[in-house]
């Protein structure tokens, strides 16, 4: 996980069982400490944040149950 959203991604797993009841299945963008857009699949999460926020610049989260969730991490490449 690159450093740089490390934030996001703690803001995440304190909060992973409220998004689990909110949102299980579906996908979460979040930038700092605020989900900014809930999707029902990762291609589209990216593609419409990319419309208003830069790439690298917000953490893609597909919600689920468990640490499996965010143990992995895969990285885009940025312009």
């Amino acid at each position: 996980m690159p450093s740089h959203l490390k934030e996001e991604l703690d803001y995440y797993v304190q909060h992973q069982d409220e998004f689990v009841r909110q949102y299980n299945g579906r996908v979460v963008v979040i930038k700092g400490k605020q989900v900014i857009g809930v999707y029902p699949d990762e291609a589209a999460a990216v593609l419409e944040t990319q419309k208003e926020h830069e790439l690298g610049t917000f953490l893609v989260q597909k919600v689920e149950p468990g640490s499996g969730a965010y143990t992995q991490a895969f990285n885009s490449r940025v312009a």
